[in-house]
């Protein structure tokens, strides 16, 4: 179960509507809708900057959050809509999902990289190389990893660790069908300069024996 759900302040919003909305707005506001959970739409309000700083950091539409909105009980919810602005491409108004326990939802989930130094090649001078720090996975909302596990115990240089290596907690899927790669373990820069020299010989030599 993932440890660190970030909390998504927001106010209850009085009124619907668009004058509704545009008093939010004007009051330096976003207005927002939670729905879903078998129970009422709930009409929130968010602060601007909070929201253009959440926007900013990436993935929001792909973060679970634990709203909470005084008066209310939290809940875990997700974003499924941002309405912007057309000319200043601002934020305008947000759509958020309830999700129950047994609801799946894709997010991003951490790789945690273990045992580096039983890994033959990394003591040889390999270079760990991640490709995927995070991977995108289909989860059940209730049993959320904190993070999945590369373990890098016997690997040499030039070995590749794919999802598939990887253990997933169960009833984790990735959201890619094709068995993408995570990390490899690269030859160190002398190394790969010496080999591209070897080659570099290797091929004069043959051009001079023609």
């Amino acid at each position: 179960m993932a440890g660190e759900i970030p909390d998504l302040i927001a106010t209850e919003r009085t009124g619907t509507g668009k004058g509704a909305a545009r008093q939010a707005r004007r009051n330096g506001d976003v207005p927002g809708i939670v729905y879903g959970g078998g129970v009422d739409p709930l009409p929130i309000n968010i602060p601007f900057n909070r929201l253009i700083k959440m926007l900013r950091a990436g993935r929001f539409m792909a973060t679970l959050f634990n709203l909470k909105v005084e008066g209310h009980d939290d809940v875990r919810v997700i974003c499924r809509a941002v309405e912007r602005d057309v000319v200043k491409d601002l934020p305008t108004h947000v759509d958020f999902m309830r999700l129950r326990r047994t609801s799946r939802v894709s997010l991003f989930i951490p790789v945690d990289f273990i045992n580096e130094k039983d890994a033959p090649g990394i003591k040889r001078g390999g270079v760990l190389t991640v490709v995927r720090p995070e991977v995108e996975l289909s989860v059940i909302a209730g049993d959320i990893p904190e993070s999945i596990t590369c373990d890098l115990t016997g690997l040499e240089v030039g070995d590749t660790i794919n999802i598939s290596d990887i253990p997933l907690p169960e009833g984790a899927t990735p959201t890619i069908d094709r068995n993408f790669v995570i990390a490899n373990i690269s030859a160190p820069s002398g190394l790969r300069a010496s080999d591209a020299e070897a080659e570099a010989d290797a091929e004069e030599a043959e051009a001079a024996e023609e």
